[in-house]
Parts: structure tokens; C-alpha cells; sequence
């Protein structure tokens, strides 16, 4: 911490306290300035003090701090205005606006104590010359904030009639305040045109886009425009978190995650936190937290959650019961207090609306990681659809169950093992009431289904249960599907055993006309099943001919026995369409993709044709990869997108997961990078619903951020690869992939301009590829890195990265990634203290590396491109001497280092000339640097030729694209970007052209 000595280190202490986060330390040090300041004995630097004190104070959660040092400054300026320049008298002026807020802020300042200011400051506003807008504006949010509409609006109205001047709020700050007042009112789609903007980057200020994007929230939910709301939230989130002083905006988005069943990140949010549930210098945006932490808390009760654990005030555990107790408590007693002042209901009011507003969309995924609540999670389960209608209250009517049950299971309709659930608890619950032998059975053999892999036992006891029914096709039937249970715990060959025995009965019962084709079907496709599995557990390895041979041939029996034979009878033509499900497994095993992709697609489109399109999926999603195989990427995005209709309702949220997955690594294959983030958004919402977060949901948000990283949407990308990093490992999902994901999020921090975080990401992606064979990552890597820490202001550490990267581009023969480092590192030691000299010799060095280069190439285009990276090189040499020349005090010296730089030009222009149009913008842009370097030495006549040769080298590129191509759409630019390089160049040629007649005029 620098010591105050005089007034110009006391700036330098203010400027660096302002530069450091929001938050009791920068006020702290704010108060202790004011001391120091008071020490010099020079009125002015008190004045500044006290300014530094108060914007710090406004910018943080102690805001009720701000009355103090104000007041002392409005007796200085009353006593002594001429103590005041011209930027503190401004400021003076300016700061009025906050005191307004702040007052209207704080319940305990009595609302006629704020009328009266507001006549103050426009007293004085009127005094000074200003505009009355700033005095309306100020107007109006003491009558929105009391709720008198009327006044409110005829405020409003005058606010914009009035001229803007120099006290009016920033652009962007007038633009959020207007667009609030429609949306209160109602008006959403006009408040989105007001912020529009604002949200595109037109406007923007300390505390913008960040309020808007978080105001825009609820509006566009309101609109039926969720993904425009995810996308902002995820960029307005990243803005605000860190900013202590925009509680309320915070507040936007934990109520957000509440209104879209995003309930998990609410509480993340509040988490981290802690000091906003008690932070008293804004009583105003605490009212605002403490209501939608209200809302959050009696959304997790609706879904079964009061008695979770949540985070709350320090000191102790809540629940989310008692929390939203507490809260509601707080809010209201503090809504009541703003209410006395007021004389109104209004707070109040608005605070409990706030409070008991329903979801505005049932669950909106986002794309970070956040596992949903439990409870919700079971209600929203796609494959867990409605239990039947019984849960009416109506009595249920055992025979219409019956019914139901029989008919769900002799058509394989979803939820018939429910059915039967149902009718088995009912008959239990009714008294005297005895089920058919033949009724039980199908009881014991859907819990038998029911139970997956576990079900064995209750198979062997429904086959009892059907012989006593006088069934014995169907007895032998349930026996398969047990011994087929046990194939699927791994024991194949016990299997194979049980399943002899049935299969040796049944087709002998069929022989004699004692069973029927249903009965026999089961039995066969009992062992057919058996036999894949033997194939399935040597996946990944040769399978045995022999194997492949004896399980093709039970499917070809079974299809043998059923196919003609289905008609009406779902059931078999089920049975059709898994035997050719089968043999494509077969045919794949046996080295034949392409017959294989031909059956599943048959066995899918027969699965559809029976009526029965969720049996479908499966083969759908397998026909899926074996066309990606074939390289047919049509065929495989058709059936993938077949395999996600046709499952429903009734997919598993993992298999949900997993196809959306898939889809999205297709259509971004092929460029659409807009739908593929919107698959991997559904990937990473399924995956989380289905537990899988920690593994497919974090390689479905690595997906997903890559493909937002594809569209520039940065902000919205860095929040979704920070949430993957926090789950990706090398040991589940590949080293490649974490770098890959450091790597765009670096991308990303750079865009966002956070280039200390961005070089950290850098850094730590470059350590993994460090240890691999191939280099040529690391290298890039080590350069980025070195531009992040660069621009972060360590130019130490830069050219210490810089110098690492330039060793990997010398060692892997990359002399264009060599000389860029060089070339980086000779700006960064213009930088430094006596840099000059250094600097010299480093872009010295990248000219001979481009020179020597050039003399070992082996092909013409290789020589092509380092003559033009050549030239860049004696381009940037040149700016890079005119640039050092600045600094030099002697005149001599100067001349002699602009000579140097302009020598470094003309080889530039020479180089580029050699290499023909394709390189005409870089010719004319170093011609041009080189004819001002001829002003600043005097020559005009040499300034005005290269003024000449710029407008001549666009002339004859204009003649030569006379009826042809866009003569410059091959060059350094394409399209518009190139006509604008064209018309600057041209515009920059006139204006050396002008300056160089009027230096020899003189």
C-alpha cells in the first residue's frame, strides 16, 4: 500500500482502491483516504476524498453510508464553491441523483425528508443550467415507489420530453429504468424493444447490460421466450456475481431458478451468498432477496422438500421451511416499515405478489450442472406416465381392471405391469374375492418382469401357477423367461441348461396340437435370447463361429414358426420384428454393417407397423451407429430422430440422454451448431435427471459449451464449461476432453475481456498437453496463454510464456509460431524499462528465422507463406521502431530510429508487392504507415508517391474486376469487411495526399 506524501499520490491510492472488488475492504480504505487527504491540507484533495468515499459506498452493500460524506460536501460547495474544479463540481451535480435513490431506499427517511430533497435538487439542478430530466427521472421513482401510478406516469411522460444533457443517467441506465416501468405495467414486449440496446451492446456502463439482463428475466418467461431467459440468465449471472452492490439483480435470478423449476441452482446461488441475507446498508434490495428466497423456499415445500437442508443466515441449519418463515417474517416486517413511510400498501403488496407467484415453465433446462431435487425428479419421470385411472375417486371396479390389465398386456401397451399391480392389491383389499388360477398367474408373471434381472424366482412361480391353470405351453413359457433372467446375471450356461427342458416339451406339445404358436414362440425366443447373450458377453472380442452359427439358428427357428402366422396377434409380430432385431446383431458380429443396418431398420419399421413404435428405439438408435460407421450421416440423423419420437413419453431419461447426445455430435458435424447446442442442452438436462450428471450430463455440457463457443456466445459458453470442468475427469472421459474444455473456456475469458482467468485456463490446459507425444497443442496453448497474460498486464510472465511457447514452435519445425512469439515478445520488452535495445534484437531475430526458413523450404507454397509472414515481420519491425522512436529525447536520434523504421517498411511494401494482389490490403496498409514516416521526416514529395501508389494499387484491382469476381473477395478480407478496408485505405491515401501538399506549401 503506496504512501500518502502529496496530492498526486493520494490519486494514485484512489485510482488503485477503485480498481479493487465492491465491498466493506474498498470502503474501508475509502475512509481511511479521506484521513490522509485531510493531512495535505488542500481543499480540493478533500474534495476528491470525499467523492472517491461516496461512489464506493454507492457501489456496495453499504449504501446508507453515502448521507454523510454528501452533506459535508454540499457545505463545502455552499461555503466555498470555488474550492470545487470543474469535474468535482460536475460530480457534485451528478451524485444528487443517488442521494434521491438512496433516501427513497432507506425506510427510516421520511418520505416528506425525500420530497423535499427532490425540490432541492431541482433548486439547484435549475441554478446550475441543467435539463429537468434527471429531476423527473428522480420524480418518477419516488412515485413508482409509493405506487401512485398517476404521478408516476405524468413523471415519466416528462422525463423523456425533456432535453438530455450532461446530469442525465448513461443511456443505458435511462433505458433499463423505462423498460422496468413497462414491464410493471405489464407492458413486456415494449420493455424488451426499450432494452434491446442495452442487451446488444450499444449501450453499456458499470452497472449495464448487467440490470437489464436480470429485469429481462421474468418478462420473456412471461412472453414464451425460455431460451432467450436461459441465455440471459447465464450471461447476466456471470456479471453480477461477483459485484456486491447488485443484490437485487441477484435476486432476479435466484427467483428465476425458482419460476422454471431450476429450484437445485436457486440454492446454489444463495449459497454463495451468505452476507445477503443480513447486509443492512440496502434495505430496499434486501426486501427484494429475502421475497424470492421466500418463493424458492415454499417451491421446494410444494415438491415435498420443506424439511431439506438449505443455506441461510450464518449461525445455524435451516430448513426450507423455516427459512421461509424467517424470511416471509423479515420481508414483511420490513415491507411494513417502507409502507409507514410511505403511507401506502404498496410494498407490501407487492412483495407478497412476489412471494406467491407460480412456475412460469415447468422445468427449463440450462445446461450447468444442478441435480434436481428428488422428488421431482420422480414426478417428472418420462418413463413413469400416470398410474392408471384408478387413482379416481370413483371405487374402482375389480372386472374393469381386469379388463385393462389383460388388454395392456395382450397388446404390450406401456404400464401393464402397473395394471396388474393394481388388480393384485385391490383383490387383497376386497373381501372374498378369489382370483382364477389363469389371473394370478399373469399377476406373478409381470411382478416377475417387473423385477428385471431379479425376477427368476417369480417367472418359476408363475409357470406354476399357469400349469395349475391348465396351461402348459405357457407354464414352459415363463420358465424360458426365467432361465433367460439368469442369462442376463451372467450365467449363460445355467441358462442354456434350464431352458433345454421347456424347449424340448414345447415343441413337442406344439406337434401334438397341445399348445399354440404364441405359447411355442415364447419358449424359442426364451432360448434365442440365451444364445445372444452368449454373443453380447464376448462383445469386443472375436466371436467363436460356432456360437454365432447355434444363436442365428434359434432365431431363423423362431421366425421360422411365427412369420405368417402373426395377423391380428401383436405379440408375434413382436416376435418378427426382435428375430430380425437379431439377426442385424448377428449379421454386425459377423463383420456385415451394412446388412445389419438393413434388419434393424426393417425390425424398427415392423415394431412401428404393429403399433408398437417405443419398441422401435432401441433398433432405431443401433441403426443410428452403424450408419455413422458407414459414413451415411443422413441415415443416421433420420434414425436418431425417429428414435427420440417414437420413444415418447416412454424413454428413459438416460436413453433420452444418450440419443440427444448423439444427435447433437450429427447436425454440429455438419455445421448447425444452433440445434446441436440445443441437443446437448437436453443431453445435459436428461443426463442430470437420470443421475448420470458426474459422467454423461459433464461430457453433454463439454458438448454443449463447444457448440456455444462455435456461435460466440461466450458468456453463456463460460458458464457452461465452468460447470463441466467441476465433473470431467481424465479417468472418465479423457484427458483430451478436459483441455479441449480449458481451451474454450480460455477462448471465452479472453472474449469477456477476464484475461487473468483466461491465461490461468490456458495455463492448466497446456500442463496436461505437456505429457503428450504430439506437441503441437501445448505450443498453441503456451502462445495463448502468454496473449492472456499480456493483456492481464503481467509482462513477465508473458514473455516467459511467450519464450516457452517459441522453444515447442522451434522444436516441432513451426517457424510461423516462432516468429509470432518473437515478434509478441519484442512489443512486450518495448513495454519495459530500457526495453528498446531488447526489443530490436528480438524482432531482428524473427526476420532471420523467417530468412532461414525460407532457404530450407522444400515447396513453393511453404516459401509462399513465410515471405508473407516476412513481411509482417518487417512491417511490425517498422511500427515497432516509430513507436520506440517517441521515447527518445534527441532529435538526431529520433530521425535516425524513424529512418530505420521507415527502411523496415519498404521492405514490408517490397515483400507484399512480390506477392501479388492476394496480399493488396497489407501492401497499401504498410505503404501508407511508410508515408507517414515520410511526413515526420520531411519529405513530403516521397509521402505524396506512396499516397499515389495506394490509390493506384485499388485502381487497377478495380479495372482487373471489371465483370469478374469481387476483386478483393481473394485477398486479405472477403465480402464487406474488404470494401470497408477499401474504403478506409482510400480515405487515409487522400488525407497523407493532403497533408503531404500542405508540407511543401510550408
Amino acid at each position: 500500500m503506496s504512501e500518502i506524501t502529496d496530492f498526486d499520490s493520494l490519486r494514485r491510492a484512489m485510482a488503485e482502491n477503485g480498481e479493487q472488488p465492491e465491498g466493506p475492504a474498498r470502503n474501508a480504505r475509502a475512509e481511511q483516504l479521506l484521513v490522509e487527504a485531510e493531512r495535505l491540507g488542500i481543499p480540493l484533495a478533500v474534495i476528491e476524498a470525499l467523492g472517491h468515499q461516496l461512489k464506493v459506498y454507492n457501489y456496495s452493500s453499504e449504501k446508507a453510508k453515502m448521507f454523510v460524506p454528501f452533506a459535508r460536501l454540499l457545505r463545502m460547495w455552499d461555503e466555498r464553491p470555488e474550492d470545487f474544479d470543474e469535474y468535482e463540481t460536475h460530480s457534485l451535480h451528478w451524485v444528487f441523483k443517488w442521494m434521491s435513490a438512496g433516501m427513497l431506499d432507506q425506510p427510516h427517511v421520511p418520505l416528506a425528508s425525500v420530497e423535499k430533497w427532490l425540490g432541492e435538487m431541482e433548486h439547484r439542478y435549475r441554478l446550475a443550467g441543467h435539463s429537468t430530466r434527471a429531476v423527473r427521472s428522480a420524480e418518477f421513482s419516488v412515485a413508482a415507489h409509493v405506487g401512485d401510478v398517476e404521478r408516476a406516469e405524468r413523471a415519466f411522460s416528462a422525463w423523456l420530453a425533456a432535453d438530455r444533457d450532461t446530469m442525465a443517467d448513461c443511456h443505458a441506465c435511462e433505458l433499463h429504468g423505462q423498460g422496468w416501468w413497462q414491464a410493471e405495467r405489464g407492458r413486456d414486449a415494449e420493455a424488451l424493444a426499450l432494452w434491446a440496446p442495452v442487451l446488444e451492446g450499444e449501450y453499456t456502463c458499470a452497472h449495464e447490460p448487467h440490470t437489464v439482463l436480470a429485469s429481462s428475466l421474468v418478462p420473456l418467461l412471461r412472453l414464451g421466450r425460455p431460451e432467450e431467459a436461459r441465455a440471459h440468465h447465464l450471461r447476466g449471472f456471470r456479471l453480477v456475481r461477483s459485484m456486491e452492490s447488485m443484490r437485487g439483480a441477484y435476486a432476479d435470478h435466484v427467483e428465476f431458478c425458482a419460476l422454471t423449476g431450476n429450484e437445485a441452482r436457486g440454492l446454489e446461488l444463495l449459497a454463495e451468498r451468505p452476507a445477503y441475507f443480513t447486509d443492512e446498508g440496502h434495505p430496499h434490495s434486501k426486501l427484494e432477496f429475502l421475497s424470492v428466497v421466500v418463493l424458492l423456499m415454499e417451491r421446494l415445500s410444494e415438491l415435498g422438500l420443506a424439511g431439506q437442508r438449505v443455506p441461510g443466515p450464518a449461525g445455524r441449519e435451516w430448513t426450507a421451511l423455516e427459512l421461509a418463515e424467517h424470511a416471509r417474517a423479515e420481508a414483511l416486517a420490513l415491507a411494513a416499515r417502507f409502507d409507514e413511510r410511505n403511507g401506502t400498501s404498496y410494498v407490501s403488496d407487492r412483495a407478497r405478489a412476489r412471494m406467491s407467484r407460480q412456475p412460469l415453465v415447468e422445468r427449463l433446462p440450462l445446461g450447468v450442472r444442478a441435480a434436481r431435487p428428488a422428488s421431482a425428479v420422480a414426478a417428472a419421470a418420462p418413463g413413469a406416465a400416470a398410474p392408471a385411472p384408478a387413482a379416481e375417486a370413483v371405487e374402482p371396479d375389480l372386472a374393469v381392471l381386469l379388463a385393462e390389465a389383460q388388454r395392456l398386456s395382450d397388446t404390450l401397451q406401456p404400464h401393464a405391469v402397473e395394471a396388474w399391480a393394481r388388480v393384485a392389491r385391490l383383490a387383497e383389499e376386497v373381501e372374498g374375492v378369489e382370483l382364477e388360477a389363469r389371473h394370478r398367474a399373469e399377476i406373478a408373471d409381470h411382478e416377475a418382469i417387473g423385477l428385471g434381472p431379479d425376477g427368476a424366482e417369480a417367472f418359476e412361480h408363475a409357470a406354476e401357477l399357469y400349469a395349475r391353470a391348465g396351461d402348459p405351453g405357457e407354464a414352459l413359457a415363463a420358465r424360458a423367461r426365467a432361465a433367460y433372467v439368469r442369462a442376463l446375471t451372467g450365467e449363460i450356461d445355467e441358462a442354456l441348461a434350464a431352458v433345454a427342458e421347456p424347449y424340448d416339451r414345447v415343441l413337442a406339445l406344439y406337434a401334438e396340437g397341445d399348445t399354440a404358436v404364441p405359447q411355442a414362440a415364447g419358449v424359442l425366443m426364451g432360448r434365442a435370447r440365451i444364445l445372444m447373450r452368449r454373443v453380447h458377453e464376448a462383445e469386443g472380442e472375436v466371436v467363436d463361429e460356432a456360437v454365432l452359427a447355434e444363436a442365428e439358428a434359434a432365431v431363423r427357428e423362431l421366425l421360422a414358426l411365427v412369420e405368417g402366422r402373426a395377423g391380428t396377434d401383436v405379440r408375434l409380430a413382436a416376435r418378427v420384428a426382435e428375430g430380425h432385431a437379431m439377426l442385424a446383431e448377428l449379421a454386425t458380429h459377423s463383420g456385415n454393417p451394412e446388412a445389419g443396418a438393413e434388419l434393424f431398420a426393417r425390425a424398427a419399421a415392423e415394431f412401428i407397423a404393429t403399433g408398437l413404435p417405443w419398441f422401435a428405439v432401441e433398433y432405431e438408435a443401433r441403426l443410428a451407429g452403424l450408419a455413422h460407421q458407414l459414413g451415411d450421416m443422413r441415415e443416421a440423423e433420420r434414425a436418431l430422430r425417429a428414435a427420440l419420437e417414437h420413444g415418447g413419453p416412454y424413454l428413459e431419461a438416460v436413453g433420452r440422454a444418450q440419443l440427444h447426445l448423439q444427435l447433437a455430435e450429427v447436425v454440429g458435424g455438419r455445421g448447425e451448431a444452433e440445434e446441436a447446442a440445443e441437443h446437448a442442452l437436453e443431453a445435459a438436462h436428461w443426463a442430470d435427471e437420470a443421475g448420470a450428471g458426474p459422467t454423461l450430463g459433464a461430457w453433454a455440457r463439454h458438448q454443449l459449451g463447444g457448440f456455444l463457443v462455435r456461435q460466440g456466445r461466450w458468456a453463456e459458453a463460460a458458464e457452461v464449461l465452468e460447470s463441466a470442468l467441476a465433473e470431467l475427469t481424465a479417468e472418465t472421459h479423457g484427458d483430451g476432453a478436459v483441455v479441449q474444455t480449458q481451451w474454450w473456456l480460455g477462448d471465452c475469458l479472453s472474449e469477456l475481456g477476464e484475461h487473468r482467468d483466461a491465461a490461468e485456463r490456458r495455463l492448466q490446459a497446456a500442463e496436461i498437453a505437456r505429457h503428450w507425444p504430439e506437441q503441437h497443442d501445448h505450443a498453441t496453448l503456451a502462445h495463448l496463454a502468454a496473449e492472456s497474460l499480456g493483456q492481464a498486464g503481467l509482462r513477465t510472465e508473458a514473455d516467459q510464456a511467450y519464450a516457452r511457447a517459441g522453444e515447442l514452435w522451434r522444436g516441432l519445425g513451426n517457424v510461423h509460431g516462432l516468429v509470432r512469439s518473437l515478434r509478441a515478445r519484442a512489443w512486450l520488452a518495448l513495454r519495459t524499462e530500457d526495453g528498446t535495445d531488447a526489443a530490436r534484437d528480438l524482432m531482428t531475430s524473427a526476420v532471420e528465422e523467417c530468412a532461414d526458413a525460407f532457404d530450407t523450404a522444400d515447396d513453393d507454397e511453404a516459401r509462399l507463406r513465410l515471405v508473407s509472414e516476412l513481411g509482417h515481420t518487417h512491417r511490425q519491425f517498422g511500427d515497432l521502431l516509430a513507436r520506440s522512436a517517441a521515447e527518445d529525447a534527441d532529435d538526431d536520434s529520433i530521425r535516425a530510429t524513424l529512418d530505420e523504421a521507415l527502411s523496415q517498411m519498404a521492405e514490408a511494401v517490397a515483400v507484399f508487392v512480390a506477392l501479388g494482389e492476394g496480399t493488396v490490403h497489407a501492401r497499401t496498409g504498410a505503404e501508407l504507415a511508410a508515408g507517414w514516416l515520410e511526413t515526420d521526416l520531411g519529405r513530403p514529395a516521397a509521402a505524396a508517391a506512396r499516397a499515389r501508389a495506394v490509390l493506384r494499387a485499388y485502381a487497377d484491382a478495380d479495372a482487373a474486376a471489371e465483370g469478374g469476381p469481387d476483386a478483393y473477395s481473394g485477398g486479405d478480407e472477403g465480402g464487406n469487411g474488404a470494401d470497408e478496408t477499401v474504403r478506409a485505405r482510400r480515405a487515409e491515401a487522400e488525407q497523407l495526399l493532403q497533408a503531404a501538399e500542405e508540407q511543401k506549401d510550408r
